[in-house]
């Protein structure tokens, strides 16, 4: 989401929480209106325990086998998203919250964004876009000893005549 819009959003979601308070409390009542945001906040509290223990044992399960378990982390992303607007208060963010529930719906999410985000795993090990390009060094690091690396300085620098890790 462009920064751009983040003050726009602050200001549109309340204002549809409002309405849709008002529209459904001269509905159905007040107390029953606030009984029901209890009731989703509850639900969704419950529904993010349950996935979300499930979603603990897939990504075992991929870093058990060797895989980097980037869907998954991207699902709990979307779980915990979904959990923060279940328990906020309002029908507008409880619905958003209860849409991200939806395995279907995640994966979705998942495939839109897995073209353009790397997750690199413990030992280097990659899933995303980058996973098919060629590394010339084969996942080996290069690391120098003091003796191997000089710094000499460059008298086009604006910065002065030494290199700042050797001014006192």
């Amino acid at each position: 989401m462009p920064f751009s819009l983040i003050p726009f959003a602050l200001l549109v979601i309340p204002l549809l929480e409002i309405a849709a308070f008002v529209v459904i409390g001269g509905q159905i009542g007040v107390f029953p209106t606030l009984a029901l945001v209890v009731v989703t906040a509850i639900i969704g509290s419950i529904l993010l325990r349950v996935q979300g223990f499930g979603l603990i044992n897939r990504i075992q399960n991929e870093m058990n086998a060797g895989r980097v378990p980037a869907r998954e982390l991207v699902h709990g992303v979307m779980l915990l998203i979904a959990g923060v607007l279940l328990l906020t208060p309002g029908f507008v963010t409880d619905t958003a919250g209860f849409l991200l529930f939806v395995p279907p719906l995640r994966d979705a999410v998942w495939s839109f964004l897995r073209k353009r985000i790397v997750v690199v795993g413990p030992g280097g090990t990659r899933a995303g876009p980058s996973e098919h390009r060629s590394d010339p060094r084969d996942g080996q690091t290069i690391d120098l000893d003091e003796d191997d690396f000089i710094r000499d300085p460059d008298p086009d620098t604006p910065w002065g005549d030494d290199p700042p890790d050797r001014r006192s």
